[in-house]
């Protein structure tokens, strides 16, 4: 079963939190338990420093006061079995209780080993306090090291003989298994609360995203891609996701109504053509007509036909694929030059001319530049009757240009920013070519979508009563001169 992304979260942020937790614990448990340990081999070495040098130094005073008459009990000392005989001194297991009793540590417990003379040569004669531990060998070199639940100190005396002091270590593992314990309880107790968090965290973080998915499917299913999405901005990167969608529904609304209109305009020009072709058949065979006028009727058919063929093929144009166009080395000044000749021939009256030029040659599709090169020169011959038309192909080494210049009425700035939008005409074009064929208000769109299906522009510039000028600037191929 797939997790939900607030559930993922919650368990990532619990999962981080956990591993966070686990590695404080264990770097806490190290750490708490070095400083227990240290602070205990300090508290046990300081304990037998102090030991020794109370032992020291009894044995000094009775080593200087052999009668006893500085003892503890103010007369001769009292003899015990337990006692070992150190620098002619006898050490009994009562000193030893006494030593310990002085130095104020609980758990703490003295044992002097002295080894034998004599008889007893190479063998070890221990006292020790009652409470001293067992298992603990005597004669131990000089050293402190941990023997079960005790941490037992060597250390040598000046008297003569060695002096083990032992400290229970037990409350130090009480105390490592009671924080162990906590840890214990509390990790699953972290991870529950980061869990939760985590939970609430990540709720609240997503609240926007589902509100942005209500609006989402609200535009769906409702189809007005201009509602405004919730927290639209710069904030964040939410709001800008936002934005950013808000933005691409916009564009998407942009190219949607385009695209009706387009359809629209589209199915209005192919009905009038159909429809007068209709008409025009069902006139000319409602009764015999006399041959000239069937070649009259005729010629209109084909007028009409003609139309139809060139928005067809305009359409196609349009609609083309960037993915089917053709690429090949493509020479401009031969394109220009046939615009130049077909406009010519479809009105001799027409004064078109082509500037000399170097050539120039684009990597393209040749049937696609070739008929956006076409109806920028027949759009100049077409709305500027009588006026002068010249075409020129230049070029900078980056850029290669196709401009058409003429000197007709120009059209105003309001005109000049429509022009280029599929079957716009402004009405002071609404007149036929000099083939009589009306136009359909493709031929700068269609230039315009070569350009862009090329990496190029299209650019218009007029004014009223300063001509008209209409610039395909395409990107020049690496070979930019053609034999």
């Amino acid at each position: 079963m797939k997790l939900s992304l607030r559930a993922r979260w919650a368990l990532w942020a619990a999962l981080a939190t956990g591993l966070a937790a686990v590695l404080v614990s264990v770097g806490l448990f190290v750490a708490v338990s070095r400083l227990l340990a240290q602070a205990q081999d300090d508290r046990a070495l300081a304990a037998a420093r102090d030991a020794g040098e109370r032992l020291e130094t009894l044995i000094r005073q009775r080593r200087d006061d052999p009668l006893g008459l500085r003892n503890d009990h103010g007369g001769a000392p009292v003899p015990d079995p337990l006692s070992v005989l150190t620098g002619r001194v006898t050490v009994t297991a009562a000193d030893l209780e006494r030593v310990a009793r002085q130095g104020g540590e609980r758990g703490t417990e003295l044992r002097l080993s002295v080894l034998g003379a004599g008889a007893q040569a190479g063998q070890w004669a221990s006292v020790q306090t009652s409470r001293f531990p067992g298992g603990v060998p005597a004669g131990l070199s000089p050293r402190s090291e941990r023997l079960g639940d005790v941490l037992v100190v060597v250390r040598p005396l000046r008297g003569g003989g060695l002096l083990t002091v032992t400290q229970d270590i037990r409350a130090l593992g009480a105390a490592r298994e009671a924080f162990a314990r906590a840890l214990a309880w509390l990790l699953p107790a972290a991870l529950l609360l980061s869990l939760g968090l985590g939970w609430w965290v990540a709720g609240r973080l997503l609240r926007p995203v589902g509100a942005l998915e209500g609006a989402a499917r609200a535009i769906g299913a409702g189809g007005d891609l201009r509602t405004p999405l919730p927290n639209a901005g710069e904030d964040d990167e939410l709001a800008r996701l936002a934005l950013t969608l808000q933005q691409s529904f916009g564009r998407l609304a942009d190219s949607r109504e385009r695209e009706q209109a387009f359809l629209r305009a589209a199915a209005h020009d192919l009905r009038s053509p159909l429809t007068a072709l209709q008409a025009r058949v069902d006139g000319t065979l409602a009764r015999e007509r006399d041959p000239e006028r069937y070649r009259h009727d005729l010629r209109e058919l084909g007028r009409d036909i003609t139309r139809l063929s060139t928005l067809a093929n305009h359409l196609l144009l349009l609609a083309r694929d960037p993915s089917a166009l053709a690429s090949a080395p493509v020479p401009l000044r031969d394109l220009a030059a046939e615009a130049v000749d077909r406009a010519r021939e479809l009105d001799p009256h027409a004064d078109v001319d082509l500037l000399p030029s170097a050539p120039l040659t684009v990597q393209g599709d040749r049937v696609l530049l070739g008929q956006a090169v076409w109806n920028l020169t027949v759009n100049a011959v077409r709305h500027a009757p009588g006026a002068s038309v010249t075409v020129r192909v230049s070029g900078d080494g980056h850029r290669a240009r196709v401009t058409v210049q003429d000197d007709g009425p120009g059209v105003s700035p309001e005109v000049l920013g429509k022009l280029g939008e599929a079957f716009y005409r402004p009405s002071e074009s609404r007149s036929a070519d000099p083939g009589g064929v009306a136009g359909h208000g493709l031929g700068l769109a269609l230039a315009r979508r070569a350009a862009e299906l090329h990496g190029g522009e299209l650019t218009l510039r007029s004014a009223p009563g300063a001509g008209f000028c209409a610039e395909l600037s395409l990107p020049s191929s690496p070979a930019a001169s053609s034999p």
